[in-house]
């Protein structure tokens, strides 16, 4: 008998101490209750929901814009088990982001801010490829400017305007054939060149003459001289300068028609590239 009642004491000794070990770890914040000791499993409405509660918001790519738990929200036993998550802005880092726009870099001093190349790629990818010239003898990419996207009166620009002394050499931009020599109202005299593909029209205009002996249907080699700086058609009598122009040929091929490229990217990257 004495033995069982020694062996009662001791089990009631070691019940007692372990309820009052747990009660002083508890009440130190040294031990976090779990499901099983929680006396409301509801979480009050002040909590912030789950990401699977009708309350959490939403991004539109499904997922929570806000943290499933916050150290501020958390019983103040348990808020340092949740000092270390990681915070979540809004949109998720993990969300679509918008792509920024292709940008060409900066050329030494340019006088403006330069532009995005061409929407087509493909297009600007074989011009690239074809190291188009600058028109105009001496030409310097760091001296033009883009005004390809301007307005001229109710109309855009559409062309770079390479201004130079009158007389300057006009040159062949690429390899190609003489395809139209004409005078209008506005560019002048004018001469249309097709590559040698019929894919490109380089276009030139305000010239003060041709080059002797050019003439339509002529094959032309890049650098090849075809006329001359002026302001011939409505271009201001105190400023020469060559309205230049790439047009992609449709189907048809007509001199006339086509889709404006801005050349000024071109030059811009070749200047870079040249410089290292």
């Amino acid at each position: 008998m004495n033995r069982l009642r020694q062996a009662v004491a001791f089990l009631a000794g070691f019940l007692v101490g372990a309820v009052v070990l747990y009660v002083l770890l508890l009440a130190k914040g040294q031990l976090v209750r779990g499901p099983s000791f929680v006396s409301n499993p509801t979480p009050p409405s002040s909590t912030l929901a789950t990401p699977f509660s009708p309350a959490a918001p939403a991004s539109p790519e499904g997922f929570p814009t806000s943290p499933p738990f916050s150290a501020a929200s958390a019983p103040s036993s348990a808020a340092s088990a949740f000092e270390a998550l990681p915070s979540f802005a809004s949109p998720a880092p993990w969300a679509p982001q918008a792509e920024a726009p292709l940008a060409v870099p900066d050329v030494p001093n340019p006088p403006h801010a330069l532009p995005a190349p061409p929407p087509d790629l493909g297009d600007f990818a074989r011009l690239k490829a074809r190291n188009i010239a600058i028109p105009v003898q001496g030409g310097d990419a760091s001296q033009l400017r883009d005004d390809f996207s301007e307005m001229r009166g109710n109309r855009v620009h559409e062309a770079i305007d390479i201004l130079a002394p009158r007389g300057t050499p006009v040159l062949a931009a690429d390899d190609g054939v003489v395809q139209k020599l004409f005078t209008s109202v506005p560019g002048g005299l004018t001469v249309y060149e097709f590559d040698r593909e019929g894919a490109y029209c380089y276009y030139y205009a305000h010239l003060e003459r041709y080059a002797d002996g050019l003439k339509e249907g002529m094959a032309l080699k890049k650098g090849d001289v075809i006329g001359y700086v002026g302001t011939s058609g409505n271009a201001p009598p105190g400023t020469p300068h060559l309205h230049f122009t790439i047009f992609k040929l449709g189907p048809e091929k007509q001199w006339w028609k086509g889709t404006a490229v801005n050349p000024f990217p071109l030059w811009a990257l070749k200047k870079v590239n040249n410089n290292g």
